[in-house]
């Protein structure tokens, strides 16, 4: 799942070469259940490159899942970064979206700010429905607008769900089209997912807030890369414009983030966690 996007200007250039293989069926990821949870992740500069590389960064990522495949999922996000280019120039970055996406993954509510130096840049509020063929959407922000989009895509909690479903396949590569409501609410993703070789719950015990989980010790977990492209740029080879690595348990919990934009590198400690309990369907 796209767990930040890239502070505006800030391009990826980090390729990925696969080969896809075929989509899971829809029934394989609506066996998924995923958990609810409340979890933390404390960033820092992991790496810097490019002309636009950081001396310093550090954050906080706050996402807080909820919900059932009967009543939906919810999710609270927020991503505070304070970037340092070594000149001088400290931007703060604040990014909160709220969204909810119903348990059939028919349709998508979202609502977003976006904040630079507590100066509010944009906001996004809206739904998708899907369609026949496609999605419709209706945006209230950043202006009243309506679109369709004829092509065959995932909201990003059925994302999630079919990345499991590919990953307990045995299958190495998942590819879709994504909606998010991100940015200015009107943008689809290419995305790919490249899955590594699942993790065995007593291969490289973690050191963060995941150990010592029993729920999460019994778990199988899978290395994943997701790199988000732009759809609208399809002409030569395209550059990711964002992507992110974490290790994925099988009920949905992510651990060991890597953030890639392009020119610096940013890692995510989960330092806390809270399973929450999840009503049962009927």
């Amino acid at each position: 799942m796209k767990l930040a996007m890239a502070p505006a200007g800030l391009a990826l250039i980090v390729g990925l070469v696969a080969v896809a293989s075929p989509v899971p069926a829809a029934a394989q990821a609506s066996t998924i259940a995923l958990a609810s949870h409340r979890a933390v992740y404390d960033l820092k500069l992991a790496q810097s490159r490019g002309k636009r590389a950081m001396s310093a960064v550090q954050g906080r990522i706050l996402y807080d899942f909820t919900g059932s495949a009967c009543e939906g999922y919810a999710l609270q996000f927020r991503q505070v970064s304070q970037l340092d280019s070594g000149e001088g120039k400290v931007l703060l970055s604040d990014l909160r979206a709220t969204t909810w996406e119903d348990g059939t993954a028919k349709r998508l509510r979202f609502h977003s700010q976006n904040f630079l130096d507590d100066q509010i840049r944009d906001a996004v509020d809206g739904q998708a429905v899907r369609l026949e063929k496609g999605i419709g959407i209706k945006l209230t922000k950043p202006e009243d607008k309506s679109l369709d989009f004829s092509a065959e895509v995932v909201f990003p909690t059925e994302h999630v769900r079919h990345i499991i479903a590919a990953a307990r396949s045995g299958k190495s590569v998942y590819e879709a089209v994504v909606y998010d409501g991100s940015e200015t609410g009107e943008k689809l993703y290419d995305t790919l997912a490249v899955i590594g070789k699942a993790i065995a719950p007593q291969e490289r015990t973690p050191t963060d807030a995941a150990a010592g989980n029993a729920a999460l010790g019994a778990l199988p977990r899978w290395p994943v890369t997701i790199s988000y492209f732009d759809k609208s740029k399809q002409t030569g080879e395209q550059t990711p414009i964002y992507a992110i690595t974490f290790e994925l348990y099988e009920n949905g919990v992510s651990r060991a983030l890597l953030l890639d934009y392009g020119d610096f590198v940013v890692s995510g400690e989960m330092t806390q966690l809270e399973l929450k309990d999840t009503k049962p369907c009927p």
